[in-house]
């Protein structure tokens, strides 16, 4: 079973993919979006590639715990994306995961304009591979 990761910002959506055990994420892209129309087909067309059956989106909340309105504009999204998609959706509290993405290629020595290119992909990836953790040490 195969999940897809999406860490969905104003400007860009960084995606990330689960093996087929569901052990590890791997980042695919940082995609620039166009939208909702393109940005939906485009996501519905990775659905179907790697044949998923859930998604894992990143919800931005406060630091209180509260939603904010940019969790309001993903959660709408999101309703518009499975609306033609027998597909579950899994919110995964995202704070700090971009600042997580940022201190990891920082680390790495990666200058700020490759940085600026990758950073939602990275903190794709670390928000599926944090679900996946999750559930994997559940199963233990």
């Amino acid at each position: 079973m195969r999940l897809l990761g999406l860490d969905i910002g104003d400007k860009r959506i960084g995606i990330a993919v689960s093996d087929a055990l569901g052990w590890t994420a791997q980042g695919i892209e940082s995609y620039t979006r166009s939208n909702n129309d393109e940005d939906i087909k485009h996501i519905h067309n990775l659905i179907d590639k790697y044949n998923v059956e859930k998604l894992v989106v990143g919800l931005p909340k406060n630091m209180d715990g509260s939603l904010g309105p940019q969790s309001e504009k993903i959660k709408t999204f999101c309703q518009r994306l499975c609306h033609h998609k027998d597909i579950e959706i899994i919110y995964w509290d995202e704070r700090l995961s971009t600042m997580s993405a940022e201190k990891m290629l920082i680390s790495g020595d990666m200058p700020r304009e490759k940085r600026k290119k990758v950073i939602d992909k990275v903190a794709a990836v670390i928000i599926l591979q944090n679900y996946l953790d999750m559930i994997n040490n559940k199963k233990q």
